[in-house]
């Protein structure tokens, strides 16, 4: 068994795939019609078959609840994996990403966290 989709929910699909790949760099995989939503899916370009993240419309009231209440929250949806997190802070910063913390150690490892511009809070970590 393993895991071949997993779904960040997202507020607008459009604005979503546009800073999933434009800013973030991931590849769009999928873009399918399913009634008035896509079956919209990006993967990293050094995994195109890979992992596929699903750009999930916020179709559901008490998903965006939910949604909502981690952000305030201040906790991320999920976690990237990146091999140099200062390089990628810079990066998405010069970029106009708003980061929630700097990168910071943790334990083993380095984390940051960013909002996506889609309702969610990402963290980037470093291992």
């Amino acid at each position: 068994m393993q895991i071949k989709v997993t779904s960040v929910p997202v507020l607008d699909q459009g604005k979503a795939l546009e800073f999933y790949t434009g800013t973030l760099g991931f590849v769009k995989k999928e873009d399918i019609p399913v009634g008035e939503y896509r079956w919209l899916t990006v993967v990293s370009p050094e995994s195109p078959n890979g992992v596929e993240l699903l750009l999930e419309p916020m179709a559901f009231p008490p998903a965006k609840v939910y949604q909502k209440e981690l952000h305030d929250a201040g906790i991320p949806w999920t976690a990237f994996a990146v091999d140099d997190i200062q390089k990628e802070y810079d990066r998405l910063e010069k970029l106009g990403v708003r980061f929630k913390s700097k990168p910071q150690k943790m334990g083993p490892v380095m984390l940051a966290a960013f909002d996506d511009s889609c309702g969610n809070l990402i963290q980037l970590v470093q291992r």
